[in-house]
Parts: C-alpha cells; sequence; structure tokens
C-alpha cells in the first residue's frame, strides 16, 4: 500500500508513563527537547492525534518557532503542518484548540458509523475523511492521507492511538525522549498501551541512536517486522 512515512514521538518518564493516572499532562523533558519537537513539526507535512489526546489535552499542534513559520511561508507551506484527528465517532469538539489556534488544514478521520449532525459540525471546521465501519480502518486512512499530499506523518499519540498503528504495521520509527522522572500508577498510560500482543508475538526494535540531552535520553528507533 501506498502511505506516509510515519514516525510516533513522545516524551515518555523513567517508567515508561506518559502521563498521570488522571491523565494529566506531566513536565517532561525541558526547553532543548520542546525546540527538537517543534522542528520535528516544521518538518512534516501533518501531525496526528487520536480523539483521546484531544480530550484530554486539548492540543493545537502548532509550530512554535517564529523563524520556522517563516520559513515555511517561503516554501509556500501553511505555517503549520495538516493536524490530523482519528476520532472513530466524531466526537471533537467543535471549540478544540485544534480549530482555533494556527493557520493550516485540518482533516477529522471518522469511520461511517459516526453520528451524522457530528460529522456535519465538524465539517464546518476541517476536511472530514470517512474510512472503516464502526471505528476508523487506519491503513486506508493512511492510504488517504497520502492521496492528498501527506508523504511525512507525525504522529503525536496518545498510547491508544501509538498501539494501533504499530500493531497495524503502520510506523516507520519511533523517537522517545525518556525524562528523569518517575510517575507510577497501574493505569497510567505508557507509550503503547492497547490489548497488547498476544502468546509470545513481539514487535521488535532495531536502536538507531541514543543522545543524552539535558537530564534524559533521546532514544531513536527504527520499527522491523513482526516476530
Amino acid at each position: 500500500m501506498d502511505r506516509p512515512f510515519i514516525f510516533i514521538n513522545s516524551a515518555m518518564s523513567a517508567d515508561g508513563k506518559i502521563s498521570t493516572w488522571q491523565r494529566k499532562q506531566v513536565r517532561i523533558s525541558g526547553a532543548i527537547d520542546f525546540d527538537r519537537v517543534d522542528r520535528l513539526r516544521c518538518g512534516s507535512d501533518a501531525i496526528m492525534v487520536g480523539i483521546g489526546t484531544v480530550l484530554a489535552d486539548d492540543p493545537s499542534l502548532t509550530v512554535k518557532s517564529v523563524q520556522r513559520k517563516i520559513e515555511r511561508k517561503e516554501k509556500g507551506f501553511d505555517e503549520n503542518p495538516v493536524r490530523v484527528i482519528i476520532d472513530s465517532q466524531a466526537r471533537t469538539p467543535i471549540d478544540a484548540d485544534i480549530f482555533k489556534k494556527g493557520e493550516g488544514r485540518r482533516i477529522v478521520v471518522v469511520s461511517s458509523s459516526a453520528p451524522s449532525e457530528n460529522v456535519k459540525a465538524l465539517r464546518r471546521k476541517a476536511m472530514v475523511i470517512i474510512a472503516g465501519e464502526s471505528r476508523v480502518d487506519l491503513p486506508d486512512a493512511m492510504e488517504q492521507l497520502y492521496l492528498l499530499g501527506i508523504n511525512r506523518l507525525m504522529v503525536e499519540g496518545g498510547a491508544t492511538l501509538n498501539w494501533a498503528m504499530l500493531s497495524s504495521g503502520l510506523v516507520d520509527e519511533i523517537y522517545t525522549f525518556v525524562g528523569n522522572v518517575i510517575i507510577g500508577g497501574q493505569v497510567a498510560p505508557t507509550l503503547v498501551d492497547g490489548e497488547g500482543f498476544k502468546d509470545t508475538s513481539t514487535l521488535p526494535l532495531e536502536l538507531i541512536s541514543a543522545e543524552k540531552i539535558e537530564q534524559g535520553i533521546l532514544l531513536k528507533w527504527k520499527v522491523l517486522n513482526f516476530q
């Protein structure tokens, strides 16, 4: 199938958590890593999150650096990459920050079972793509995004979307900043949640690089084939 180059970027605690059990964001990295993330956003055609992240964090997913925005404009792009939400039942609030902050295209991917009134309301704010019946068919969605000119896609989670993308074989690389904090909690989300692989199945990774940044470490992984 034709699809974008897809990478996951996330910050997590030393014990692998990406937020507290209350789904509240915790500062895990510092200014240097924030700038790295901003650089990744600037160089991507689109940034994608799941509906859980939108409801919990209400992110804007914009490029923060004024200079990077200028550079994107000079190259003929919008200031911000396309912002994509995976939202099977069209639950994205129409007053979400992703619609209010920053210029650029927005895309909401829904399933065909999403309530029509919700879809109608979202169409006033964004392009709506339908993929799948009861839940979003991610391979189909990635093909549709590719046909729209999205060649490099940055996934900013959360844990449920990360699992869905990885278990569908749709991720090429993973970048994780591991910070110098412990969050704990049995139900606190990790980098990848979801059902988990069964029996002895695993998804192997190949380490690309490890770099110390401030008081944490940035790990870059290539995703290999399933074992």
